[in-house]
């Protein structure tokens, strides 16, 4: 069943100015309320997201920054690695957002574009501490294929790999 989304919820593909601020602020704030990060881990997305807009090829990457009524409260972007290699990378939605099918959503329109832009191979990090979202991950083909200790979020943590491919031999 598809999801409904409601009417004042938007989801819009370019970045504008301010929105990289945004993206670093709310996960700066909802990963250390939800999780008690640190700053590290604000700083780390800071330095990702500087990447991806340095590198950012409009063939290869897609954003998708959902809105509701102009405010932003959900985040996901597809970063090229290679020329057949993307990750996944900031999904986000702030907990008012969560269960009414956006993460759903969002999860069908990257794996559309992961097609469409012709990647056989796809990888996002994550950590134990997020298993709603590991599930969805598993649900779109995606499987854990690495898990390493970290302290770069301002805490202990368990990273996990996650590896989708188009093929079993690709």
């Amino acid at each position: 069943m598809k999801p409904v989304i409601p009417s004042n919820i938007s989801i819009r593909h370019e970045l504008r100015p301010g929105d990289i601020g945004t993206v670093v602020h709310l996960h700066g704030a909802i990963y250390s309320s939800e999780f008690n990060y640190g700053i590290a881990f604000e700083s780390y997305v800071a330095s990702g997201l500087a990447e991806f807009h340095q590198h950012y090829d409009p063939q290869l990457d897609k954003i998708w920054i959902v809105e509701d009524e102009g405010k932003m409260v959900g985040f996901v972007l597809l970063m090229h690695r290679t020329e057949r290699t993307a990750q996944l990378r900031y999904y986000l939605l702030m907990p008012a957002y969560r269960g009414m099918g956006l993460g759903k959503k969002l999860m069908e329109d990257f794996m559309q574009s992961l097609d469409e832009k012709g990647y056989g191979h796809c990888y996002l990090w994550t950590t134990d501490e997020l298993p709603a979202a590991a599930s969805l991950y598993k649900r779109y083909g995606f499987n854990l294929t690495e898990e390493k200790q970290s302290d770069e979020f301002g805490k202990r943590v368990v990273e996990q790999r996650y590896d989708w491919y188009l093929s079993p031999g690709y």
